[in-house]
């Protein structure tokens, strides 16, 4: 994407998964000459196990390479985890989020909010 020089919007945002189990989910869908800025993710677990773990990723570009933001974080049961660590999509980068338990699948609800600069 080249730096954008033209006008613009810049826009408040927010994506959300309403009970996201072991497959994979996708918080945001990137469109070209588009800049995501995230600014905080929320992940509740709702399942009631104490063994659950929460994993975020980025698609970079809709390649199918997944690099990880979150790997196999514990989320004890009926918890409210944040990540609040602001990062940067670009692009038809896409974000993805799941959960996971040993002894069932683990459920959570998924909050991101987010910046989206639109230079189309």
């Amino acid at each position: 994407m080249a730096i954008p020089s033209g006008s613009g919007t810049e826009v408040l945002k927010r994506a959300f998964i309403a009970s996201q189990g072991e497959a994979e989910g996708t918080l945001i869908t990137g469109v070209a000459n588009h800049i995501y800025t995230i600014i905080s993710v929320m992940a509740m677990e709702k399942g009631g196990f104490s063994d659950s773990k929460f994993y975020m990723y980025i698609d970079a570009n809709a390649a199918g390479t997944d690099v990880y933001m979150l790997d196999s974080v514990a989320v004890p049961s009926q918890t409210l985890f944040v990540f609040n660590d602001k990062f940067v999509l670009t692009g038809t980068d896409k974000l993805h989020c799941k959960g996971s338990s040993a002894g069932s699948a683990a459920t959570y609800d998924v909050w991101c909010s987010y910046i989206d600069q639109d230079w189309t």
